[in-house]
């Protein structure tokens, strides 16, 4: 069995994240993770809140209280809110913590012994009527590339370029909107990239694993050219970067940028894992000891995937240390909300506390996996989530449960039944479930959502088909031992259902092993059929559950609507 190490992107501090945050990281690496735990490999999955950067500084004021006591709050928040939804990670950290301090002092450190760092006069953007200078996701306006009109000073979300805040064209203010701004001198630490971008290119090119969107938007970034980039702010609230081993006069009131640490804070939440489990951090982070056999996939949004692909790897390649760097590296388009875009910022779109109120969270992690924004953008409606779920969770996998259970309760007494031998029938079956195995087993492999999520789904429809062909109501009248074999065989692809489902609908797959008396996490079933479909003892007992999934009804969605807002909103 192997070892995989896998994180998602990390969800930024400022109030709970929206659907499309959930669709694009947290839940497809939680969704991978639970696979291979299934599978039999030992799994660590890592994920943090990043808390540092003028946003959070901006939301703390806007909610009267100081910093720190605002991160600690939304924190919880936001731990809370991914258990609800069922994402099992192993330690759920915090960029603010010691660990990632210590890390990110030391890898500058190091960076700095290598003659990576270079300390540099600034031109910045200040903003006269906020009295700051501004941080680069703080200044909008015109991209010099594309025109985009709203173009961040870290990057366009237009052309995907990387910008600096004084390439904008009519810059203004994003916390105030004053166009008061005027370009200023400041000392910073720039991370010399450009003169790793020989190694970061063959690097990428040796990563074959990256499925296409990552590989391509890396690739982009190199072709483009590369530049050094700043690696500290004028800023109160972060990682402070004269202290620890890194004195740097002039730098007191300095600290390092957000995107320089947050990354960092993959291997800063794993020794706060080490640290209050006992666990050994070092041998998933450090090549010399033992990490050299782990498979680390990333999980992100396609607007990080730049940084973790360019300015991470830089940070890790030119400490000249053995850290583990990313193997696999999965990005996702954009979920949007009825053609435009989620946004935590602005309010739109439903955010995971709310969406909890709606639905259980398998409802939601279904038509997300199944819909997942992978080859490109997705847009999410009311409507098209009412009928996915209704079709496939309610007519399609809670129908097939249902059915088979109230049955045998009541035609042979709640238990499962014995005697008799497979057909024609039982034969074409394990021929149909195989394939169909083998087939879920192949997607979820290679991170393919959608696809994952249809091999499942067939599973479910074979059982439908099985029953309803198979007939068992009628074969009791007159042959008794034939409706034993199709109810014990029906029976037992209960577990196996539960056993592929479980990676996307947890809390479904609890409950279908829990009808026939088993637990979850259920291990991953071979491509044998015959044998995974013969493992029930006759005359174990069965349970009916209440109904799985009730359909969503139109006034709901009407209510919904009416509640957040439908095609209008966007």
């Amino acid at each position: 069995m192997a070892r995989y190490l896998i994180t998602s992107a990390l969800p930024y501090i400022n109030g709970i994240k929206h659907l499309g945050n959930l669709a694009g990281s947290m839940l497809p690496a939680d969704v991978h993770g639970r696979f291979r735990r299934a599978q039999g490999h030992e799994v660590l999955m890592i994920c943090a809140t990043d808390e540092h950067g003028t946003p959070a500084e901006l939301a703390a004021a806007a909610a009267g209280q100081d910093v720190r006591t605002y991160c600690d709050e939304q924190h919880l928040i936001q731990r809370v809110a991914g258990e609800a939804f069922g994402l099992s990670w192993d330690w759920f950290g915090r960029s603010s913590n010691p660990p990632n301090h210590r890390l990110t002092q030391h890898l500058a450190e190091a960076l700095e012994a290598n003659g990576l760092i270079e300390e540099r006069v600034d031109r910045m953007i200040y903003s006269i009527d906020d009295k700051r200078f501004l941080p680069d996701r703080y200044v909008e306006g015109t991209c010099p590339h594309c025109a985009y009109p709203k173009a961040r000073g870290d990057q366009c979300d237009n052309c995907g370029r990387l910008l600096d805040p004084t390439d904008l064209i009519e810059p203004y203010s994003t916390v105030s909107g004053s166009r008061n701004l005027e370009v200023r001198d400041t000392r910073h630490l720039y991370l010399l990239q450009t003169k790793l971008e020989g190694r970061l290119r063959a690097w990428l090119e040796s990563k074959t694993d990256f499925p296409s969107l990552a590989r391509s938007i890396a690739l982009k970034h190199l072709d483009e050219g590369l530049i050094d980039r700043g690696i500290t702010r004028d800023l109160s609230w972060g990682i402070p970067v004269t202290k620890g081993g890194f004195p740097r006069p002039g730098f007191e009131d300095k600290v390092f940028y957000v995107w320089f640490d947050a990354p960092i804070e993959y291997i800063g939440a794993t020794v706060e894992w080490s640290e209050q489990t006992g666990g050994d951090w070092e041998r998933w982070w450090r090549l010399d000891k033992g990490a050299d056999d782990v498979r680390y996939v990333q999980v992100m949004g396609k607007d990080n995937v730049a940084f973790h692909t360019v300015s991470f790897p830089a940070t890790i390649l030119g400490s000249e240390e053995p850290w583990k760097l990313v193997d696999v590296l999965k990005a996702f388009n954009w979920l949007n909300w009825y053609g435009g875009k989620f946004s935590t910022s602005q309010g739109r779109g439903v955010f995971m506390d709310a969406a909890l109120e709606l639905a259980a969270p398998d409802y939601w992690r279904w038509w997300l996996t199944a819909n997942a924004p992978e080859g490109s953008d997705t847009a999410f409606t009311w409507e098209l989530f009412q009928t996915a779920c209704n079709k496939d969770l309610a007519d399609i996998l809670g129908n097939f449960v249902n059915r088979i259970l109230k049955f045998t309760e009541t035609r042979f007494e709640g238990r499962v039944p014995e005697g008799g031998e497979p057909g024609e029938l039982e034969e074409k079956l394990y021929a149909d479930i195989s394939a169909a195995i083998a087939e879920a087993t192949e997607q979820f492999e290679a991170m393919e959502y959608r696809k994952a999520a249809q091999a499942v789904r067939r599973i479910w429809v074979l059982g439908n088909e099985y029953l309803t062909e198979a007939a068992p109501w009628t074969a009791l009248k007159t042959d008794p031992v034939r409706a034993a074999v199709i109810v014990r065989t029906a029976l037992n692809l209960l577990p196996l259902c539960a056993a592929v489902s479980g990676p996307i609908i947890p809390f479904a797959s609890a409950t279908i092993a829990g009808s026939v008396g088993l637990t979850t996490p259920l291990a991953w079933p071979s491509t044998d059929a015959k044998a995974e479909l013969s493992k029930l003892a006759p005359g174990a007992p069965i349970t009916v559950p209440e109904v799985m999934f009730r359909k969503i009804e139109d006034a709901q969605v009407a209510e919904w609507t009416e509640r957040f807002g439908g095609a209008e909103a966007a």
